[in-house]
């Protein structure tokens, strides 16, 4: 019985916690949604220890429940403790007053999300097995799996609707521009933060899907488009000039989407990269970049964003032709990634994060504040940074614990272990060219995926290569001083 008493008592404290409510203040004037008041510190304390438990806390947590570590469980113990004294703070907060908002009506739907969470970890705990539990078990870890997965999204959601909240933007004829802004500037986010997955840690899984990373890409991108083509001007109402830009990118996405789906499929169906994603975002920024705007900022931000999202296309359209030559990967298993690979995903943070801060009265803050574009866009680029600084994080942390050979140092391990690295007879450097085109070609053959003694004959070629490469540089190194061209080698005299 203790421990479904402890169980009876979490459940309590939980609908003591949602009953609670924030209060609201109907005594502001009609039409005005915030006070003049400022920001007290107690509302500023509970901004930063929810940022830093649900953007911070709750994400690592997730992830170290995905490797099974047991750092998972007091890390998001840690993490449901400051949420829950930051949700406190949120109802004793003096100063600023706010009307009934978005952002309070959601908070309770995400502690309740939270407190569920909390019950359903602590019932895995236990360990019970027996009887009944031994069927829904299955059940419950399959739904705290979904459920914290989902978490980092809600928070994301919940965060924005704090910002917006505690400035009263986003009402009356300014809610449909903010809807655009914000769930365009997130899509670009989580296109980055995706791109992101696949460099690092997502190369073993698409090639198990025997599909291109284009070809998910298109598909996003056609259906994104079909939307937007018939949502972005209100019919029966005269066309503006916006509902014109607005919907030709609609009409450019899913046919640029479609084009990409068919070039993502050879002939014989193996998968192939093609460019056109990065066409349509290039094309993208330009027609953000002039964007007609009415405030001087606002229409530098635009530019800005523009241009970055412009040198995120061209970045990627590089990488393809470039830098990978079509191959899926620099290396089987995603570890051999190049810096400038990094590129595209930090690009297209920098564009989410740029358009999420454009709103009109975003500008027209800034614009009375007396704050230039320049020290905007650079706190903004600054934000970008520590966002996909965190990403990188999360993803290392998985990576090592997902594939701890990755981690190792081959050339460590193989130099204590006595065995030299000598450069084989008759080896070539440029064979890496011919075992990535091996690893491509042999790859998926008619759908089935690379059986495991297969990958290991990868990895063991890849190993080989390592070695003469290394072999290759020591042996340059020590030659630096002798004649650049060589004949082959001449066998000694025989004695006389």
């Amino acid at each position: 019985m203790g421990k479904f008493g402890a169980l009876a008592a979490l459940l309590a404290l939980s609908l003591t916690v949602v009953v609670h409510g924030h209060e609201h203040h109907d005594d502001l004037p009609e039409g005005q949604f915030v006070s003049v008041e400022p920001l007290d510190s107690i509302l500023w304390i509970h901004i930063l220890l929810m940022t830093v438990a649900f953007g911070f806390i709750f994400p690592t947590g997730m992830v170290l429940g995905i490797v099974r570590s047991r750092w998972h469980v007091p890390v998001q113990i840690l993490g449901t403790v400051v949420a829950f004294l930051a949700y406190f703070l949120g109802h004793m907060h003096k100063g600023r007053r706010f009307a009934p908002n978005i952002h309070a009506a959601f908070a309770n739907s995400l502690m309740l999300m939270l407190i569920i969470q909390l019950v359903l970890g602590t019932y895995l705990k236990l360990h019970l097995s027996k009887g009944i539990h031994s069927k829904i078990r299955k059940y419950v870890v399959t739904l705290h799996g979904v459920m914290g997965k989902m978490m980092p999204l809600v928070s994301w959601i919940q965060m924005i609707f704090g910002g917006i909240t505690a400035l009263g933007f986003c009402h009356e004829d300014h809610l449909g521009q903010c809807l655009a802004h914000f769930i365009m500037g997130s899509a670009f986010i989580a296109y980055g933060i995706v791109l992101t997955i696949l460099l690092l840690v997502g190369q073993v899984w698409l090639r198990r899907t025997g599909r291109s990373q284009e070809f998910f890409d298109s598909l996003i991108i056609a259906l994104w488009g079909c939307v937007n083509t018939f949502t972005e001007h209100r019919w029966g109402q005269p066309w503006r000039h916006n509902d014109m830009q607005h919907t030709s990118m609609g009409i450019i996405w899913w046919c640029a989407g479609l084009l990409g789906l068919w070039l993502s499929r050879r002939r014989n169906g193996r998968p192939r990269r093609n460019i056109f994603p990065g066409i349509v975002i290039l094309l993208t920024g330009y027609a953000m970049s002039s964007h007609p705007q009415h405030l001087p900022i606002s229409a530098m931000v635009h530019s800005i964003f523009g241009y970055t999202l412009m040198a995120a296309g061209a970045v990627r359209i590089v990488e393809i032709c470039f830098v990978l030559k079509d191959r899926s990967a620099l290396s089987y298993d995603g570890t051999e990634a190049s810096s400038f690979q990094y590129l595209t995903p930090f690009l297209l943070y920098a564009s989410g994060l740029l358009f999420m801060g454009a709103t009109e009265e975003q500008m027209e803050l800034l614009s009375g504040a007396g704050i230039d574009h320049v020290s905007y866009i650079l706190v903004l680029y600054s934000v970008a940074c520590i966002m996909f600084l965190f990403v990188n994080i999360l993803l290392h942390i998985y990576g090592v614990h997902a594939f701890p050979e990755t981690a190792k140092d081959n050339r460590s391990a193989r130099m204590a272990a006595g065995r030299p690295l000598q450069r084989p007879p008759h080896y070539r450097a440029s064979t890496s060219f011919a075992l990535d085109r091996f690893q491509l070609e042999s790859q998926q053959v008619n759908g089935h995926a690379r059986g495991p003694s297969q990958a290991e004959q990868i990895r063991d070629a890849q190993e080989f290569e390592l070695e003469g490469l290394i072999g290759a540089i020591d042996r340059d190194r020590d030659g630096e001083d002798s004649p650049t061209t060589q004949g082959p080698p001449v066998p000694p005299k025989p004695e006389v």
